[in-house]
């Protein structure tokens, strides 16, 4: 049985920093850390990027976007890396519909457990 796999890769990184592109497998979950699991550190990591940056200040807005509906100047497979950085600190949550990936902020998770956090950072990149 063979399965089916989309040609959108995915950008993964190696303990030994080496990355390699593997694709996306229909059906098979995106990991998202939970509430309790969310990181100060991993969130300010991935906020301290001008480019994930850009990408959250695009999701503040409230609506599900993809990937390609941002006009960021870098490569596919960085901006792959971006969302992925993102989605694993626990800042955005991205959804599979089809082939295509729908990224929202988890603002209210953040919220609850970074009082103030993101907004003082949406604010700071405004001003």
């Amino acid at each position: 049985m063979s399965v089916d796999v989309s040609q959108d890769p995915v950008l993964i990184e190696t303990p030994n920093g080496v990355s390699t592109e593997t694709p996306i497998v229909p059906g098979e979950p995106l990991a998202h850390p939970s509430v309790e699991e969310l990181q100060l550190a991993a969130v300010l990591h991935a906020l301290s990027d001008p480019m994930r940056l850009r990408i959250v200040i695009g999701l503040a807005g409230g609506a599900p976007r993809t990937c390609k509906s941002f006009d960021l100047p870098v490569t596919k497979s960085t901006c792959t890396h971006h969302f992925r950085v993102l989605r694993e600190a626990g800042v955005i949550r991205q959804r599979l519909e089809g082939t295509t990936r729908l990224s929202s902020l988890r603002r209210e998770d953040l919220e609850q457990r970074f009082p103030g956090l993101l907004d003082s950072v949406l604010r700071a990149a405004d001003g």
